[in-house]
């Protein structure tokens, strides 16, 4: 999701009440395009933060609705969220983070 600053934790806390356990958040800043903000009918504001979240296929539509739904573009937070498939993670199980093993 990216969102503006400060608002991270509200999509945060809407992934984990679809079964999400956490996050990285980055710090980010956007460009603003004057044409997109007469279009939707909001300013952007140029400090964003880039909320991603693994999660199973199981759960994502119902995380990503409800992140909308809490931070999405019709909120003060302004958020777009999205979804990208990952072929392969290393560190991380469904259950817990697990060790990287060392050469």
């Amino acid at each position: 999701c990216i969102i503006n600053t400060g608002f991270s934790d509200l999509v945060m806390n809407a992934a984990k009440s679809e079964g999400a356990r956490g996050g990285t958040i980055v710090h980010a800043r956007g460009t603003s395009n004057k044409e997109i903000e007469k279009i939707f009918g909001i300013s952007i504001q140029p400090e964003k933060e880039l909320v991603m979240i693994v999660v199973s296929k199981d759960i994502k539509d119902d995380v990503l609705k409800a992140i909308y739904r809490e931070a999405g573009l019709e909120t003060p937070g302004h958020g777009i969220a999205f979804s990208v498939e990952l072929d392969d993670v290393v560190g991380l199980s469904l259950n817990n983070v697990v060790d990287i093993p060392q050469k």
